[in-house]
């Protein structure tokens, strides 16, 4: 079941004053009769028949120190809560301290691709946080994201890695271990612990890194295109968690001259421990919290629906290093969702730019990028053949499980796979 299908399914058992819990008891099938579920019923009754599969895998997660944390749980993090509703991932698995997700930090993000000058900014922007005993919350990624964690962690300070795929391997990795065993590391990841590089994932995942931080310092940035710049735009027109910053010294990239265009404000770089506490907490109604209404002994707050621009958490998929920072997938999204629609409905099996363009009748590469490969590669209802090489003549372009279970809400019946 996608996280969405998990989203409506709960909100319809709601509505009956059920829970998913309650479909552990014995008259499960008379709380799915009286909830008036739009799943296939026997779906869920063969779901629900996976127990001694799923405890083959927490066995296996268990033995490899991962844990895992439901929306049901009392130390779920707030700020996911709050700030996602809904749509706060149903399920978190995680490895070290999960206490340090409740704390609030500076979230630092950047392009992979950085040169050495970027490396060290990073890092010291990280030693700066621990310094102001303030957590650094990025996607654990190469280049940037892994500086500034790395700055503060061997500065014994905390960080929280927000990953969006690897979270097995990472958790084995021997330079993250005793950070992992010291209580200062924290690594969390939304999908299965083994799960593959996906660019949906990965834009996802962005949103956690907003919404688990108090503040965000974008190092560098492409413009118009890769994870960076979609979840950073994201943040300054939609989302709104945290007050935005970029970089504002050396040379700064377009991509940082659009952000501030855009709204974000130039970091001030502050050179002591006690400034940067001063610069995040200016203003602290911008990135307050506020508090949750109070628990239920299930553990499910009644939240308030989802506004109409919040994300899905089915809509995507990434590996940490992986080559988001090339995919040009983060132009701010078209309310129009025909043009998307028309393309899940013409393509088949793996198709090229020119095989697109004649399925949909169009003259232009231009806008067929725009209008119609751009939203279904940030949506993750589509994927490329080859990632690493966006505008490579090889390129072809593939329905994804994201794409093909959109189709069938559609109603348009389930497509062939690529």
């Amino acid at each position: 079941m996608s996280a969405a299908e998990y989203r409506d399914f709960a909100r319809q058992l709601r509505t009956v004053q059920r829970e998913p819990a309650d479909l552990l008891g014995s008259d499960a099938s008379e709380t799915l009769r009286a909830s008036g579920i739009n799943l296939d019923r026997e779906r869920i009754r063969r779901l629900l028949g996976r127990g001694f599969l799923l405890a083959q895998a927490v066995e296996r997660w268990r033995a490899r120190a991962l844990w895992i944390m439901t929306r049901a749980d009392a130390d779920y993090p707030k700020r996911l809560k709050v700030r996602l509703r809904e749509n706060a991932p149903p399920v978190l698995y995680g490895c070290g301290d999960r206490t340090i997700l409740n704390g609030g930090g500076l979230a630092v993000v950047g392009s992979r691709e950085v040169n050495e000058d970027l490396i060290e900014y990073a890092e010291d922007v990280g030693r700066l946080a621990a310094g102001a005993k303030m957590a650094i919350v990025s996607g654990g990624a190469r280049g940037t994201d892994q500086a500034a964690m790395r700055g503060a962690l061997e500065a014994g300070g905390r960080s929280v890695g927000v990953l969006a795929n690897g979270l097995e391997r990472a958790a084995l990795n021997r330079d993250n271990r005793n950070f992992l065993m010291d209580g200062r590391l924290v690594l969390v990841c939304p999908y299965d612990p083994a799960a593959r590089f996906l660019v949906g994932h990965a834009m996802q995942r962005n949103k956690l890194i907003y919404a688990l931080s108090d503040a965000a310092l974008v190092v560098n940035s492409d413009r118009g295109r890769g994870g960076t710049w979609a979840g950073a735009t994201e943040q300054l027109d939609k989302l709104r968690f945290v007050p935005v910053y970029v970089r504002a010294d050396g040379e700064r990239s377009k991509g940082l001259e659009a952000l501030l265009g855009r709204g974000a404000e130039a970091w001030t770089n502050p050179k002591t421990p006690d400034l940067l506490q001063r610069i995040l907490r200016a203003d602290p109604s911008r990135a307050q919290v506020p508090a949750l209404p109070s628990q239920p002994e299930s553990g499910q707050y009644h939240l308030p629906l989802a506004e109409r621009w919040e994300v899905r958490e089915d809509r995507v998929d990434e590996p940490v290093g992986g080559a988001t920072e090339h995919v040009s997938e983060s132009a701010p999204r078209t309310s129009a969702a025909k043009s998307p629609d028309r393309l899940l409905l013409a393509i088949s099996a793996k198709m090229s730019r020119q095989e697109l363009l004649a399925a949909l009748k169009l003259r232009d590469v231009g806008n067929l990028r725009e209008r119609y490969l751009r939203p279904c590669l940030q949506e993750g209802w589509i994927e490329m053949t080859i990632p690493e090489k966006p505008s490579s003549r090889n390129q072809r372009f593939r329905l994804t499980s994201a794409g093909r279970n959109h189709l069938e809400e559609m109603g348009a019946g389930a497509a062939e796979p690529g």
